[in-house]
């Protein structure tokens, strides 16, 4: 196994897939925690537990660099698993970062003072577990200075897309879309929070409006991993790609197929 990605369910195929696109020579491989999907209604501790359990997995099959293409993982398990530490040649990285990166337009090691940045008014769109943690806040605060942020806690929305009920998950978005808008009426930006919301980008776009720049995290992770594989090649590994689920194989290949448009073929964790 060469480079892993991890997810509570299916919406981390985006990030997989734009990973894909981006280094097509790369062996990576999925693991989509289906079966415990999802995590955003979760405890903190819950969702260690389970996101530990599948990454250490994933590093005794090879994988030398997990990638948490799950802001609730990201934002409830990350920064625990690094300082309860990580064996030596391993590491796992969240998607927080990448786009935090492109928000404020300068590098994460930078540690210059929080300066002002293009966008000022922000409408934050996650689950439940994400925005209670409060973490997207906390890091752009390290880096920003007079960003205004309005998170909506989308309820739903993630059990929707798991299930294949799109028409449910766009009723749910336009729903939580117009909620946001009573508590910020003109945001100038939008942060999807959750990689299943790309499979309903263009929802969210069309309730926002067009004037509304919507920052999707796949293409932003991928071409984030890119840039940091090409300065520590040694991550890269070696090995195959797996796809693997804790759900039935049979129904979230089927799944995946539909979300993504092309053969998807999963076997059990």
């Amino acid at each position: 196994m060469s480079v892993g990605i991890f997810d509570s369910g299916l919406g981390g195929l985006t990030v997989w897939d734009a990973v894909t696109r981006r280094l097509p020579d790369l062996p990576v491989s999925y693991f989509g925690d289906n079966a415990n999907a999802p995590y955003g209604v979760r405890t903190a501790d819950d969702i260690h537990g389970l996101t530990r359990r599948a990454v250490e997995q994933m590093w005794d099959e090879g994988a030398n660099l997990v990638v948490l293409a799950c802001n609730t993982a990201s934002a409830a398990a990350l920064r625990r698993m690094q300082e309860d530490g990580v064996p030596q040649g391993k590491r796992v990285l969240g998607v927080f970062v990448p786009l935090i990166e492109a928000m404020t337009q300068r590098n994460w090691g930078d540690n210059s003072p929080p300066r002002e940045v293009d966008v000022k008014q922000v409408a934050l769109f996650a689950t439940p577990a994400t925005v209670a943690s409060r973490a997207f806040q906390r890091e752009l605060a390290f880096r920003a200075i007079g960003v205004d942020v309005e998170a909506q806690a989308c309820g739903g929305v993630v059990d929707a897309i798991e299930d294949g009920d799109m028409i449910l998950a766009e009723a749910l978005v336009r729903s939580h879309v117009d909620a946001l808008k009573r508590k910020m009426p003109k945001p100038d930006a939008a942060i999807l929070g959750c990689t299943h919301y790309p499979l309903v980008q263009d929802v969210f776009q069309r309730a926002l409006g067009e004037d509304v720049t919507v920052f999707s995290q796949a293409d932003i992770v991928a071409e984030s991993l890119a840039d940091y594989l090409s300065r520590r090649p040694e991550m890269v590994g070696d090995g195959g790609a797996r796809m693997v689920t804790t759900g039935d194989p049979e129904q979230v290949s089927a799944r995946a197929t539909q979300f993504l448009r092309r053969p998807m073929s999963f076997e059990a964790a």
